[in-house]
């Protein structure tokens, strides 16, 4: 599988919400509520991260409702970018 790097993820997630004529604050510790990103949001990231990847992420919904902030969303991808190697 190919690996992404937490930029990349980074930059993906930036285009998401460019979309919706929205920026991605800088400081990965703004809560998502702060700017609109919501979970169709991060499944349109999914979306984008599988298809760069070329492989169906597979994660749950637990491990979704523990996501409040940027670096929440980057750390869970990147864990299961981690599990899919």
């Amino acid at each position: 599988m190919s690996q992404l790097s937490r930029e990349q993820v980074r930059s993906m997630m930036s285009e998401v919400m460019a979309k919706q004529g929205k920026e991605l604050p800088a400081d990965d510790a703004t809560p998502l509520d702060s700017f609109g990103f919501r979970s169709l949001d991060f499944s349109e990231l999914a979306l984008k991260v599988e298809d760069e990847v070329d492989e169906e992420l597979n994660f749950d919904a637990p491990g979704l409702r523990s996501i409040r902030t940027i670096g929440d969303v980057l750390d869970f991808v990147q864990q299961l970018l981690e599990a899919e190697e």
